[in-house]
């Protein structure tokens, strides 16, 4: 190999590392103490999260449109609240997948990812090191969205439980949820829920920190205003259209 041809190796692997580390500062991550250390919580776009937490790596319902996956974390666990097309999407799964990840789907998932482990409702599983607990996610009255598919999930980190609530409404399973540190409500109509649903669920669960996510147009000021003076709930508004 010539000179050359060894310094365009050198500045190729270069470029590649500049890119990643662009898109790692780009990346906004928010911070959650816990009793096992600092949990790094990425809200990437719409209903697309990345956990990380004791140099392990979670991707809530991956999607290539939100996010160039050959260059964000390999995970170590994927978690996919149930089918549709902007939740599971095969390609971002690949794409952010090793041989030892563990991907946890619901199950109207399973066809399209036979290799995956399915958590029905009510399910409490320990996968790649994380308690995993799989809770009921469903319409009330709309089809969007039938009861006994879809998944919820509370992850344990540490000594704190996040759940991340999938496309839902402000059912009861939601509502008896305990010990909740960080929580994300979906809020878009007419799929999930309005800002006042998402208040109602906040004010009977009472998350630490409140993030609404997968809310297309809706006005989340609307959930802020309805919390407001609430004590004991942080509402937190990320770019989670």
């Amino acid at each position: 190999m010539n000179h050359q041809s060894r310094l365009g190796i050198v500045l190729w692997v270069f470029v590649l590392s500049a890119c990643a580390t662009f898109a790692q500062k780009q990346l906004q991550q928010d911070i959650v103490q816990t009793g096992g250390g600092d949990l790094k919580i990425a809200c990437i776009s719409h209903g697309t999260l990345m956990f990380t937490f004791g140099g392990k790596v979670i991707h809530v319902d991956p999607v290539s449109s939100a996010a160039d996956y050959a260059i964000l974390p390999k995970a170590d666990l994927i978690l996919i609240t149930h089918e549709h097309g902007d939740h599971l999407d095969a390609k971002a799964i690949q794409a952010v997948s090793t041989a030892q990840t563990v991907v946890a789907v619901n199950p109207g998932s399973a066809k399209a990812q036979p290799q995956a482990t399915v958590l029905r409702n009510g399910e409490t599983r320990t996968m790649a090191g994380f308690k995993v607990e799989a809770v009921p996610a469903y319409n009330l009255e709309k089809s969007f969205h039938p009861k006994g598919n879809g998944n919820g999930y509370v992850i344990t980190f540490g000594d704190k439980r996040v759940y991340v609530a999938g496309d839902t409404e402000n059912i009861p399973e939601m509502k008896g949820l305990k010990d909740i540190e960080v929580a994300f409500l979906p809020m878009n109509l007419p799929f999930t829920m309005t800002p006042e649903m998402v208040a109602d669920a906040a004010r009977a669960f009472r998350p630490k920190i409140l993030y609404p996510y997968h809310f297309g147009g809706t006005d989340t000021n609307a959930l802020v205003n309805l919390l407001k003076g609430e004590k004991g709930i942080e509402v937190r508004i990320r770019d989670m259209r």
